[in-house]
């Protein structure tokens, strides 16, 4: 039932975009494809990734506030919910957008990466096409006529690593640092931080080297996307922090 459900509402379509781009593409390059599939795809997700900063700022900002509920109430847990409830009314903040926002994007990012690593359009899957796509004349598996995009490229494999840094590198420069000796949850943060900007990374560089060039031009792309999403975020938002002390003296 939930594999029917993710090849009807996001595998198939996605499979089914790719074949028209590839049909439109010039000599039928599969790895352009790639690239413009992926563009338009994070393109369209950009609206939920908004959200979702808007209300990490949000959050971020109510950080002071929460702690003082949480100081003043401490023992209270039904009082210091109620107050909590009342600062996200006030703010306007929905604690759970974050998490819808991430349940939409995961599936159509995992069957965007599926498709690239087991469909090499070679032999189209008629069961999957809809009586509307219209089906390559030519496929070119050599994008740009360099690189394979069904074999393993070390080049494309070390560039999609280090695009992964980059972006990381650019989300985690975007955040505010935890504060030192306050264990807990500032150590757990740190330890993400570090796995984000040096595990990752290599982890995504070995996975496009065994996965093929295609899965490496979906990397690169995202992540390049995902980096200038980054940069386009902070300015349509802004990354600005109230000081703590500015915050409790309100």
């Amino acid at each position: 039932m939930l594999s029917t459900f993710f090849h009807v509402f996001f595998y198939n379509p996605i499979y089914n975009a790719l074949v028209a781009i590839v049909a439109f593409v010039p000599g039928g390059d599969v790895g352009v494809a790639v690239i413009l599939l992926t563009i338009l795809i994070r393109l369209i997700l950009l609206p939920f990734t908004l959200s979702a900063a808007r209300t990490q700022r949000a959050m971020k900002e109510a950080e002071p506030h929460l702690k003082a509920i949480k100081e003043k109430h401490q023992g209270d847990k039904e009082k210091e919910a109620m107050e909590t409830l009342a600062l996200y009314r006030e703010r306007k903040i929905n604690p759970f957008s974050g998490i819808l926002t991430a349940f939409i994007q995961i599936p159509v990012l995992l069957a965007l990466y599926w498709v690239f690593r087991y469909e090499h359009l070679t032999t189209l899957d008629s069961a999957r096409l809809y009586a509307f796509t219209p089906v390559p004349a030519h496929v070119s598996l050599m994008f740009l006529g360099i690189v394979s995009v069904s074999a393993a490229s070390i080049l494309l494999a070390v560039l999609a690593g280090g695009t992964q840094y980059l972006q990381a590198h650019l989300a985690l420069s975007g955040t505010a640092k935890p504060a030192e000796g306050e264990g807990g949850m500032q150590d757990f943060q740190r330890l993400m931080g570090t796995q984000m900007k040096f595990v990752f990374p290599i982890l995504i560089g070995v996975i496009s080297y065994s996965a093929g060039a295609a899965v490496a031009l979906y990397f690169i792309t995202t992540n390049l996307v995902g980096s200038l999403q980054e940069l386009y975020v902070r300015k349509k938002i802004g990354i600005a922090v109230p000081a703590i002390s500015e915050s409790q003296s309100e």
